[in-house]
């Protein structure tokens, strides 16, 4: 029988002190340790007053393929093995999905040592309904992909966290307003619990005059209101077909109908014709 174990350790997301006892202790005592930054390990380390007398390995995106074999080899003779990130819990956009699944394979044991999380924080954070909430983490980078991920997310209703690296924050809130409106409430929070900590609540179009008027640094993590039910109403297939109808017959051409529509509603061309298409096979 398998007498490894993986210990999914919880990080301050900043602030030292809010690291748990238990993680205190089991930084102390592990033998082995795989850490996302082994600098900012150290760091952390110093800061509690704490020395680190196990072996620390590196165990990031870039050598996680690379390092998951070295994992394997450890937990499958036995050995107890802590992964710590630089903030928050393992495997939450950072690495730590991969480890799981090895541990599993093996027939290791997994230990859990909660902690803190820049999701629930930021949620909480926010001041927005947080009693159904969709995390996804980083939008796509592209230009495209991205406008494309948001489509796709507008008529969501539940609260929606994204993470989104600092220098890319200006062109995400740009689509955002672009796509869900001016009117959507959100809220930006970043450094969450370091010394330069700082939250924005207000609408997109006020966001985004935020944004353009300062460098944003740091982590940044964005909660953003879902969508009203009345406005999934008003994007609903047999609704968006009802409209197109009316302004055909008031002489429009098919083409310029779907325009008038898409431009009313926000839309792309391309959903309203999707949408002519749904109602006629919901008939």
């Amino acid at each position: 029988m398998n007498t490894g174990r993986l210990t999914l350790a919880g990080a301050p997301l900043g602030n030292p002190a809010d690291a748990s006892a238990r993680l205190q202790v089991a930084l102390a005592q592990a033998r082995l340790i795989f850490a996302e930054d082994t600098r900012r390990l150290r760091h952390l380390a110093d800061d509690l007053a704490l020395t680190i007398v196990g072996e620390v390995h590196s165990f990031f995106a870039g050598n996680e393929r690379e390092r998951i074999e070295s994992l394997r080899g450890y937990l499958s003779a036995g050995e107890q093995v802590l992964l710590i990130t630089d903030g928050g819990m393992p495997g939450i956009s950072d690495p730590g999905y991969s480890a799981i699944q090895v541990a599993l394979e093996v027939g290791a044991e997994i230990e859990v040592l909660p902690g803190p999380s820049a999701v629930t924080t930021a949620l909480v954070l926010s001041g927005l309904p947080m009693e159904r909430f969709i995390f996804d983490g980083f939008p796509p980078r592209a230009a495209n992909a991205r406008l494309d991920y948001l489509h796709s997310m507008k008529n969501q209703e539940r609260t929606i966290v994204l993470f989104e690296a600092p220098h890319r924050i200006e062109e995400l809130v740009r689509d955002l307003v672009a796509v869900f409106g001016e009117s959507r409430r959100v809220a930006l929070c970043r450094e969450m619990t370091k010394r330069y900590e700082e939250t924005f609540r207000g609408s997109l179009i006020e966001l985004q005059r935020w944004v353009n008027e300062r460098e944003v640094l740091g982590e940044v993590t964005l909660v953003i209101e879902g969508a009203q039910p009345t406005e999934v109403l008003a994007r609903a297939p047999e609704v968006i077909a009802q409209l197109v109808a009316a302004r055909e017959a008031a002489g429009m051409e098919r083409r310029e109908a779907v325009a008038a529509v898409a431009q009313e509603l926000n839309l792309r061309k391309r959903e309203v014709f999707d949408a002519l298409v749904a109602s006629k096979m919901e008939q």
